[in-house]
Formats: C-alpha cells, sequence, structure tokens
C-alpha cells in the first residue's frame, strides 16, 4: 500500500473532499426518516397541516444537501481515482526505464502490459469506491443502528442479529474470491502475449497460413479467462440473495414485532416506518460494504502486482560522484567473467581483451558464443559478473550512465523504428541534429539513397516496428541514427545481415575514411563484413579463441580457416561449416 499513498500526491484534496461529501449526504439521509416519522404521528395521524407542510420542507431541503452532497463525492471521487491512476501508470513507466536488461528479462512484456493496463484500472475502480463506499457505508450503517437503538433498542436488536449472520458469510466467501481474482490475473498476462506475439509475427502467421492456429489458441486463453471469471461471478451471485433474504426477513421480523408493539401502545406507527426505513439503510449500507471488499480484495492483486513492478530495484544504476568525461575510445576487458543468473554458469569466461581508440574490431562466431553479451558490457546494459571492462581507461561502473551510453552508440541486432517520421526516428540520436548533419549519417550509412527515392524523402512516416520498409533499409536508417550521436565508440551487432555485401562494403569503407577516431566494434557471420578490421576476435562457446588480422587467423585458427573456406565454397553462413 505504501505505493499507493504515495502516488496519490497531487489529488490528496479531492481523495480527502470526496468522503466527507459522502458523510455529508449520508447524514442527510439519517434525517429523512426522523422527519417523514414526525409526519406520520405529528402531522398526518393528528389532522395537522401546518405540521405536514413544514416537515415536507424540511425534507425537501435535507433532500437536496444530500443530492449536491453525493455529486459532488461522485465528481471528487472520479478525480481522485483518475489521478491516482494518472500517477500510478507514471511512476510505472519511469521505473520501467531505468530498468537494465537485466530487470526487464525478469518480466515479460505482456505481463507488463497488463499492469499499466488492467492491474492499474482495478486499483482506480477500488480506489473510487474506497472513497466513496468505503465511507458511506460504515458511516451509515453506524448512524443507523444508533438512530434504531435511540428509537426502540428491542426493535434494533434485530439488526444486530442480521449483520453477525451477514458478516460471518463475508468473511468465508471474500477469501475465496481473492484466491480465484490472483488466478484471472495471471489467465490476462498468459492471452496479452498470445495477441503481442501474434501481432508482431503476423507476416509469419499468414506466410504458413496459420490463422486457424493462432485464433485456436486466442480461444483457448479467452476461455480460460472467461471460465475463472464465471467462477467468481458463480460465488458472488451467492451473496446477493443471502443478503435480500436477510433483509426480507428483518422486514418480516420488525413488522410483526412492531405490530406487537404499536398495539401494546409502546410504538407509534411513523416509528415503525423510521425502522424499517432504517432497516433497509443497514442492511444495504452492508450490501455496499460487500462490493467495496470484494473490489479490495480484487485490487489487493493487481496492488501486488503493481508493487512488484515499483519495488523492483535497477540492477544498474549511476554511481555516487560519477564521472562525467569520456578520455577516448580505448576498450579493456579484464578477465571478465558474466553469468545472466548470477551463479558459476558462466556465458563469457575469462575474456581479456584491449582494443585501442579508433581500431576496428570484428567479433565472429558461432550462435551462442555469446558475440551480443560481449558488447553489451561496453555500454553497462549489464553489469560484470567478475573482472572489469573499461573504457577509456576507467571502470564502465564509474561513468554516469547516460554519459557512457551516449558515447558507446549500439545498433543491437534487433532493428527498430518507432512511429514517426525518417527526420524524427533519426533524430533519436541526436534531438538538436540539424537536416544537413541527418543527411550526412544517412550518406555515411548508405540510406540516402533509398530515402531519397520515396516521394516523401526524410519526411517519409515509418510505421510502429519500421514495418513499411525492408529489413536491409531498417538496418541502415538504425546505423544512420547510431552514427548520429557521434560516438566515441560504435558498435554493430550483426547489423549489415540484411544488406548486401556491396553496400556492406561501402558503409565500411565510409566507416574508415569519415569517422577514423571512432572506436568500431562489428559483429558479423559473414567472414567479409570483418576482413579488413585491424583485428578480428573469434569466440567460441563464451571464450575467445582467438584475436588477429584475417591472414593471421586464417594461418592459426582452425575455427576462422573452416569459416572461411565453408563461406568461401558457398554456404555464406557462419553456423553452416562445408560437410566433409
Amino acid at each position: 500500500m505504501r505505493n499507493i499513498v504515495k502516488n496519490i500526491k497531487g489529488f490528496w484534496a479531492v481523495s480527502i473532499a470526496t468522503p466527507i461529501a459522502m458523510l455529508a449526504e449520508v447524514a442527510m439521509e439519517m434525517i429523512l426518516p426522523s422527519l417523514m416519522a414526525g409526519i406520520i404521528d405529528d402531522g398526518v395521524n393528528k389532522g395537522n397541516m401546518h405540521v405536514i407542510l413544514v416537515f415536507g420542507g424540511y425534507m425537501l431541503l435535507v433532500a437536496l444537501i444530500g443530492l449536491v452532497a453525493g455529486i459532488a463525492g461522485g465528481v471528487f471521487g472520479a478525480k481522485a481515482s483518475a489521478g491516482l491512476a494518472k500517477n500510478l501508470r507514471g511512476s510505472m513507466f519511469r521505473r520501467i526505464q531505468e530498468y537494465s536488461f537485466e530487470n526487464i528479462d525478469r518480466f515479460e512484456t505482456s505481463s507488463l502490459i497488463t499492469r499499466l493496463t488492467t492491474d492499474v484500472t482495478n486499483v482506480q475502480n477500488s480506489y473510487m469506491m474506497l472513497l466513496r463506499m468505503g465511507m458511506r457505508a460504515p458511516a451509515s450503517l453506524v448512524v443507523a443502528l444508533v438512530m434504531s437503538f435511540a428509537v426502540s433498542p428491542k426493535m434494533a436488536m434485530i439488526y444486530v442479529y442480521a449483520l453477525i449472520f451477514l458478516t460471518i458469510v463475508l468473511i468465508i466467501m471474500l477469501p475465496v474470491v481473492s484466491r480465484m481474482f490472483s488466478r484471472v490475473f495471471k489467465k490476462y498476462d498468459a492471452m496479452n502475449e498470445s495477441v503481442q506475439e501474434n501481432v508482431n509475427a503476423i507476416r509469419v502467421v499468414k506466410a504458413y497460413v496459420r490463422e486457424d492456429h493462432e485464433i485456436k489458441k486466442f480461444r483457448g486463453k479467452s476461455q480460460d479467462i472467461y471460465k475463472n471469471f464465471l467462477k467468481v461471478e458463480k460465488l458472488m451471485t451467492l451473496i446477493m440473495p443471502v443478503m435480500m433474504a436477510t433483509v426480507y426477513f428483518s422486514i418480516l421480523m420488525l413488522s410483526w414485532r412492531g405490530a406487537k408493539l404499536i398495539v401494546g401502545g409502546s410504538l407509534q406507527t411513523g416509528q415503525l416506518v423510521q425502522l424499517l426505513t432504517y432497516c433497509m439503510s443497514i442492511l444495504m449500507s452492508l450490501m455496499m460494504f460487500a462490493m467495496v471488499a470484494v473490489m479490495i480484495l480484487m485490487s489487493m492483486a493487481s496492488v501486488q502486482r503493481i508493487s512488484e513492478v515499483l519495488d523492483e530495484k535497477p540492477a544498474v544504476s549511476n554511481p555516487e560522484d560519477p564521472v562525467m568525461e569520456i578520455k577516448d575510445g580505448s576498450i579493456d576487458f579484464d578477465h571478465v567473467n558474466f553469468s545472466y543468473l548470477k551463479n558459476d554458469n558462466y556465458v563469457l569466461s575469462d575474456i581479456d581483451l584491449h582494443i585501442k581508440s579508433g581500431e576496428t574490431i570484428g567479433v565472429i562466431g558461432g550462435t551462442g558464443s555469446s558475440k551480443s553479451t560481449l558488447v553489451s558490457l561496453i555500454s553497462r546494459l549489464y553489469d560484470v559478473s567478475g573482472g572489469d571492462v573499461k573504457v577509456g581507461g576507467v571502470d564502465v561502473r564509474r561513468y554516469d550512465l547516460k554519459k557512457l551510453r551516449d558515447e558507446v552508440s549500439v545498433v543491437l541486432q534487433q532493428n527498430l523504428l518507432f512511429t514517426g517520421t525518417i527526420y524524427e526516428n533519426l533524430r533519436w540520436g541526436d534531438p538538436d541534429a540539424s537536416d544537413e548533419e541527418v543527411k550526412r549519417a544517412a550518406k555515411l550509412a548508405c540510406a540516402d539513397e533509398f530515402i531519397e527515392k520515396f516521394p516523401d524523402g526524410y519526411d517519409t512516416r515509418i510505421t510502429q516496428g519500421g514495418t513499411n520498409v525492408s529489413g536491409g533499409q531498417r538496418q541502415r536508417l538504425c546505423i544512420a541514427r547510431a552514427l548520429l550521436k557521434k560516438p566515441k565508440i560504435l558498435i554493430l551487432d550483426d547489423s549489415t545481415s540484411a544488406v548486401d555485401t556491396a553496400t556492406d562494403s561501402r558503409i565500411r569503407r565510409a566507416f574508415r575514411e569519415e569517422i577514423p577516431g571512432t572506436t568500431k566494434i562489428i559483429i558479423a557471420q559473414r567472414i567479409s563484413s570483418v576482413s579488413d578490421a585491424d583485428r578480428i576476435v573469434v569466440m567460441n562457446e563464451g571464450r575467445i579463441d582467438g584475436v588477429g588480422t584475417h591472414q593471421e587467423l586464417l594461418e592459426g585458427n582452425a575455427i576462422y580457416r573452416d569459416v572461411y573456406e565453408s563461406q568461401s565454397a558457398g554456404s555464406g553462413d557462419f553456423d553452416e561449416k562445408e560437410e566433409d
């Protein structure tokens, strides 16, 4: 609940005003039965029209005040709950932006989406009910009980017995409902995951004509949610008949016992009407309280899931008194070990590699040799498990994160573009870049040749994920975006795999001629993409198998030589070696 309270910030005034308004409404509702009893006993029974008119006027005024208070409570409650939802989503989104890759790995994307949407909406609805009904129901119940005892203690005891019975019913049923709701939210995660996966891979689905399979899979997950909600609803429907039966039984008991007291002269007709009105108020209040309790129990599962996101501590954070200047693009791996699971099962073992500023380094290795993991340590997307990674002679853990990542530009394997124009996408590298700087970066990445063929040129709109451009075009746009940062270190993680060899060669030549002072690390499957590098690192099962120039590795490294020969024979893929 600590996270919920913190996120009420800015909406405390309306959060306090809501229950006050609801208390005012309850006060007016409790006055009305007394006025009605006065009309009956002192007006109707005695034939006094003046009393009827006066009390009727009071009832009208009280009803209007209650109406205004109720409307105010509704408006204030809506503002408070919507404000809490806004703050929660903002806090969660900001926290997710602070996550390192290690943190992101702990959550499914679909689960994060559910938490930002469905879970926050549940908390929003519960908070509004808590402010309104959570204050109104107990206040109405207590006041009505007090007023009932003031009229007739004997009659009021009927309410006490009914309350005890209904409270026992709620205590038994609500924990069961809570457990059911927890299961439902996990089913929501599974359904959202199915939808996200299908939308992201819709081209593959259609290419393999698997629409029916995906529809069947989605229907199954949707059916799971339906079944779980149906169980909850069935249980909830039992509460209403029990409560209504209790209400009707109480009314019958009041009518029977009240009639005997009226005949005996110890109770007046107006007082019986007053007690019957309080009966409805008390039992309706208990029903409202039950609804609030169910909503709170349902939202508690959501609160826990939201808190998991907010309480997750970023695995990578800024150090105290961080270093703000990076001297050059030199990189040193000093006996580095790394494990994703923070145990001794290292995916990188004893990496000892030293790169001079301005060098071009090729990295080659089979699938699963941890090439991408190696370079992700440079910009602190992950932190090492052992050893040190240094940039410019300083341990990367001592740098300001923003400064480090501004100077280490990474083009990841998954080339993602965002909805917007080409200009807007490229300026992710530098929001203040001029048109000329954008076009120069595009030229270095050999992206200008296709951009200028678009009717709208650099103002061409890119759809989400860059699905309206080819894989090779997307890669070149991402390279241009990275170049626009003017980094000291540029890392291309298999970022030219969809580009033809001639274009790949032109990009590398532009790098040599235009950014000679930038340290360049090129991860590739094709040896032709790294053959002209100053040095080439051969990775094998998380270890460095060899380091040298193209010629040196051909002569002295069996893995590199086998790959070169297999690619020269025409397979063209690092992982497809020529069969004996």
